[in-house]
């Protein structure tokens, strides 16, 4: 290129822009957010920098939407995307099409680590996991007492339940001493019973902002809570290990707030619902006893007995009836036997046999019936019995049976 040829403004922003836009197709850029101002639109406006340096930096709506953190001042960041030229006022930036906390890989796999060494002692354990009580007296809230997270939490449970009491126990919630105030705070909750159910959590933050809810002696706290404990850590978004070992975990603190704190108006036209139900399924019972009870008046009670009576009243003439007429039968029949028992009786009768012309010998002395002539010998007295009277006589002949 000639050294003596002169370049307009715009000629010379060009070639830059063919240069270095050229040259830096796509590129990781760390450093810490300034200046942050995100758009009505949506787009976001900042700058990256580092002790010495700063380049200017724009994320569009459509891949600010991504995000899954809170962008804030003073946030150290990995920011990928390309650098451009904005020939209009001889500016460059880079054009970040995807964003990340610095150091985060390292953070998220060191918590992967730690879920899976005390999901394996149990600490996650969905049996181990106790309800919420339907109405509690007292909550507890151990969260920092100037964030706007306990702000959020009182503001609810005044507006849902006036009757519900609040017991803070004030933590730190961000850097090295947190986990021990957070710990410490749980083990005093339970120690004292101080409340029926107890939050633990804090606003928004970044992935390090909310680390102390993810450190063990935090979870290992919650995991022996005798008092139900419901995890509140940041938003819905974000995540803390706090959220397994919990009794519940609520997507916010509000969102606790709502879980734990019964509404009052909901209780007392819960209550009044099932009064009414109760009252009116009461109601239907005892008209329904009305009626049972009105079948059993004396008239009626009468007209059922006659009801029933009347067919067994009536079986019981005709087997009375029947049982006559056997019995009279049966007298009849006995009757008739008798008096042919009495005929062949009469007929065998030694009077009757007599009446026909026999007549009965017998020894006089003996009284012993002659039935032969070797009964008797020559000389013995016998006595003939006739139908009437009796013939005495003396054997004078003996003499063999002769044909009539």
């Amino acid at each position: 290129m000639p050294s003596d040829k002169i370049f307009s403004v715009t000629e010379i922003n060009s070639l830059i822009k063919d240069m270095l836009e050229g040259a830096f197709p796509q590129l990781t850029i760390e450093g810490e957010i300034s200046n942050y101002r995100p758009n009505s639109t949506g787009h976001l406006y900042f700058t990256l920098k580092d002790s010495t340096n700063q380049i200017s930096a724009v994320m569009f709506r459509g891949y600010a939407n991504y995000l899954n953190f809170k962008i804030q001042d003073g946030m150290k960041v990995q920011c990928t995307g390309k650098l451009t030229v904005y020939g209009a006022q001889g500016k460059y930036q880079i054009n970040v099409t995807k964003m990340s906390v610095a150091g985060e890989g390292a953070i998220l796999k060191m918590l992967e680590d730690r879920k899976r060494k005390l999901a394996a002692e149990g600490l996650f354990d969905q049996a181990k996991k106790k309800p919420l009580p339907l109405f509690p007296k007292t909550i507890g809230i151990v969260t920092s007492p100037t964030g706007a997270a306990l702000r959020d939490i009182l503001q609810i449970t005044k507006r849902r339940n006036k009757c519900v009491s609040v017991v803070v126990l004030p933590a730190v919630v961000q850097g090295s001493d947190a986990a021990q105030t957070i710990a410490r705070q749980i083990y005093t909750a339970n120690r004292a019973a101080l409340c029926d159910v107890l939050i633990v959590g804090r606003g928004g933050g970044s992935l390090e902002d909310l680390l102390p809810f993810s450190e063990e002696i935090v979870v290992r706290a919650i995991a022996s809570s005798a008092i139900p404990v419901v995890s509140a850590v940041g938003h819905e978004i974000d995540w803390a290990l706090s959220d397994y070992a919990a009794d519940v975990r609520a997507p916010t603190p509000s969102a606790a707030a709502e879980l734990v704190v019964p509404e009052l108006s909901a209780i007392i036209q819960f209550i009044q619902q099932n009064s009414k139900n109760l009252y009116d399924s009461i109601k239907d019972r005892l008209e329904k006893i009305k009626l049972m009870v009105k079948n059993f008046d004396p008239q009626n009670l009468e007209l059922q007995v006659r009801t029933i009576e009347q067919p067994l009243l009536s079986r019981f003439d005709n087997a009375k009836d029947a049982l006559f007429q056997n019995i009279i039968q049966k007298i009849r029949d006995t009757r008739q036997r008798i008096d042919n028992c009495v005929t062949v009786l009469e007929n065998a009768s030694p009077q009757t046999i007599l009446d026909r012309g026999y007549s009965m010998v017998r020894n006089k002395e003996t009284k012993k019936i002659i039935r032969s002539n070797l009964d008797v010998n020559i000389e013995n007295e016998i006595e003939i019995i006739p139908a009437k009277g009796k013939i005495t006589a003396k054997v004078e002949k003996i003499e063999e049976q002769t044909s009539f």
